[in-house]
């Protein structure tokens, strides 16, 4: 069994490379399930929807010019493309890319006295989400 420490996480978000701002992300992609069962079944059936998924990032806050905050706000309301891997390393079978476009719905901006300035968003994913080891 393979053990993986997350210490070098890979995160793109409409072509730029956040990695070194992002303190975690999560891609969670699910299939509705649906139930098809009958009468005279006798046991419950299930079936698979429509599959959705979401990105969940924690980012350090950066209000610099061309940087974090200045580069989400304007994509506020658009879909854009994103990349996560578990390492920044290269695309393999030991370290998959998932890829697909996520809607940039939410901007946040705050935090609390004495703690570092972080944005934790969710984005949801709007198409299909691939996953490749090439």
């Amino acid at each position: 069994m393979g053990v993986l420490a997350l210490v070098n996480e890979y995160v793109v978000i409409n072509a730029v490379n956040w990695s070194d701002h992002v303190k975690a992300a999560t891609l969670t992609v699910d299939a509705a399930q649906l139930d098809p069962t009958a009468m005279g079944d006798g046991w419950t059936k299930v079936a698979g929807g429509l599959k959705s998924g979401q990105l969940a990032i924690e980012f350090l806050d950066d209000f610099a010019a061309a940087n974090l905050d200045a580069t989400l706000w304007p994509l506020l309301g658009t879909v854009v493309t994103f990349e996560v891997r578990p390492d920044a390393g290269a695309v393999s079978t030991s370290n998959p890319k998932y890829t697909g476009n996520v809607f940039i719905g939410q901007h946040i901006v705050g935090g609390s006295i004495g703690e570092l300035a972080m944005k934790g968003v969710t984005y949801p994913t709007s198409g299909a989400v691939a996953r490749a080891t090439a």
